[in-house]
């Protein structure tokens, strides 16, 4: 039995600008589990609110794995950088159903805030 979905998209992406405490680093992370006996080739293609989208960030994940894409760091082999206050959907495309969250930690205010998104899925 395959686990997952092969489509997920994820629509509220902005990563939050850094807060006033250096020991707190905010970010936005996708979360991607393979649950099956294959190994998952996975591209992640993002969309943007005034700019063309960027495709062709691939990822690989074994089977029975999980793994954790930080997107305020550079992706894939292009090193693409999102930026920060940049609005955005990542649309995560795989050849082996997978599961997949997102995450956002905002360390803008003392109280900082930590939330997950739910993904459409297809």
């Amino acid at each position: 039995m395959e686990i997952g979905k092969k489509n997920w998209v994820f629509c509220d992406g902005y990563l939050p600008p850094k807060g006033d405490n250096p020991e707190f680093e905010g970010h936005e992370a996708l979360m991607l589990t393979n649950l099956n006996d294959k190994k998952a080739k996975i591209e992640l293609v993002f969309v943007f609110e005034d700019k063309d989208p960027v495709d062709g960030i691939f990822v690989s994940l074994d089977a029975m794995r999980t793994t954790c894409i930080r997107l305020d760091k550079p992706l894939g082999d292009k090193g693409m950088l999102l930026g920060e206050s940049v609005q955005y959907t990542v649309w995560v495309k795989s050849d082996v159903p997978v599961c997949a969250c997102f995450g956002r930690l905002d360390v803008r205010q003392t109280n900082m805030a930590y939330y997950s998104v739910e993904g459409y899925s297809f």
